[in-house]
């Protein structure tokens, strides 16, 4: 793409530009619903080079012939504008009309300054927003809080702005990062999202390399596709490992995506066999178990006077994800950060947990693992001191039963439990949020696998029968 070639990669990444591939616009500007006649009113925020608008203009042409296109294309960075008129003349020599508005889509939008561009609602609106992350304190946060959602990323902040432009019965339809569809951080979003619109598609692409390959970029990416004041119905679920090679579309019900009493409202993406994941197991929440989860509580770069080695004197274990190895904690071990945390005053000791049994799991997993969650089990004597890159499963801040601890390990490091984690989350991350979310055997059943573990974590196809056992 000669405007990819021309422009400044420095430029791209400060305003987060992804440019949208040819094949990529063509599969999204084929999942919106078009009308036979009339006028089609398309919004493309962020259009950067207009590819996505021309995808659909496109379409049009083809499928719709007696259908009036009008469409708006918002770009921000000057240095793409060239490219953009060029595309909207391609537009307008098929028929279309086009606006090509010089603008800040989130400044305009929430109205931060004077304009009169969004004044009409649209029937579509099409994006391939930019991503970074809003600063707490931003003009652009405090203009989206004013509009009733907070946006931690740009992206999230298009796609809120989106729909708010769409008439009811209007389609929105986004290539994003599946991020949002999880967390507490993008929880806000998702509930402002979910009170406006009904989904109608989620799409996957099956390899993080392919939908922006020509940029380089690694990248969990989901088309959304949803309409505007419309009521829940099943939604279509698609994969494709590039861009042209969609496999057979299903239809699921709604509730299996969002389910109805989650109260975090996380955007699941289930597999084919998702739905007997949890086979007969209850399906319990940590917190009907009568156990919490929380992070790590030292932040070490905050902590650097109290950091010292295994042996040192007035100190206590401190445990790091480089410490998990096989469903244990190796504690002392040589992985290049301290093993020792002083305890010298009130701050020190607030940091630490009792002596106790824990389940601790990594909150980023290494991309090249096969499973998403990695736990194991701390039982030393002693207090211990947990770095803030794990996660701690406890009760109410005390150790567990080694039986119970035991059986919560091999349940999070089961295949099972892989395939529910995957269902909403796209990234290595795993929040403590999203373990609230996860389902649990029944205490029974987690004592009972905990009985027989040694403490060494045993091969995944022993620790996966014992979990097909019970299910």
């Amino acid at each position: 793409m000669a405007a990819l070639a021309a422009l400044d990669p420095d430029q791209q990444a400060r305003h987060g530009q992804f440019f949208t591939p040819r094949p990529a616009a063509e599969l999204i500007a084929s999942i919106p619903r078009l009308p036979k006649t009339g006028t089609l009113r398309v919004l493309d925020p962020g259009a950067g080079v207009g590819s996505l608008a021309a995808a659909v203009v496109e379409r049009v042409r083809e499928e719709s012939p007696p259908l009036e296109v009008h469409v708006v294309c918002v770009e921000l960075d000057e240095a793409v504008l060239p490219w953009l008129r060029e595309t909207a003349q391609d537009m307008e020599a098929a028929g279309a009309i086009v606006d090509v508005v010089h603008a800040d889509f989130i400044a305009d939008g929430t109205g931060a300054f004077c304009s009169t561009v969004f004044d009409e609602p649209f029937d579509l609106v099409v994006q391939n927003p930019p991503y970074g992350k809003l600063a707490a304190r931003s003009l652009y946060r405090a203009s989206l809080q004013a509009e009733g959602v907070d946006c931690p990323n740009v992206y999230a902040a298009f796609m809120a702005l989106g729909h708010r432009m769409l008439r009811k019965g209007g389609q929105l339809v986004a290539i994003v990062p599946r991020s949002f569809a999880n967390g507490a951080y993008f929880e806000n979003f998702r509930a402002d999202l979910l009170r406006s619109v009904a989904l109608d598609r989620l799409h996957e692409f099956g390899s993080r390399s392919t939908v922006f390959a020509d940029t380089g970029v690694l990248q969990e990416n989901v088309v959304l596709s949803a309409t505007k004041g419309a009521r829940p119905g099943d939604v279509a679920l698609s994969l494709s490992v590039g861009h042209t090679d969609v496999v057979a579309v299903r239809q699921v019900p709604h509730a299996a995506v969002v389910r109805p009493d989650d109260p975090h409202r996380f955007i699941r993406f289930p597999g084919q066999n998702a739905e007997d994941a949890v086979g007969d197991l209850p399906g319990l929440t940590l917190a009907r178990l009568g156990l919490k989860v929380s992070t790590g509580k030292v932040v070490d770069f905050r902590a650097r006077d109290y950091l010292t080695d295994a042996e040192a004197d007035a100190s206590v274990p401190l445990v790091y994800p480089g410490n998990l190895r096989g469903g244990r904690v190796e504690w002392p071990r040589e992985i290049r950060k301290p093993q020792g945390f002083v305890v010298s005053d009130d701050f020190s000791r607030k940091q630490l947990l009792p002596e106790g049994v824990y389940v601790l799991i990594k909150r980023f997993s290494a991309k090249e693992e096969r499973r998403r969650v990695v736990a194991a089990v701390w039982d030393h004597p002693g207090e211990v001191a947990v770095e803030n890159h794990l996660n701690v499963i406890h009760r109410n801040g005390s150790g567990l039963d080694p039986e119970l601890a035991a059986g919560l390990c091999l349940w999070l490091n089961s295949t099972r439990l892989d395939v529910l984690f995957r269902e909403f989350s796209g990234h290595t991350q795993v929040n403590a949020t999203d373990l609230r979310t996860l389902p649990f055997p029944d205490e029974e059943t987690l004592r009972a696998w905990g009985a027989g573990y040694d403490g060494i974590l045993p091969p995944q196809a022993d620790i996966d029968a014992l979990v097909e056992a019970a299910a």
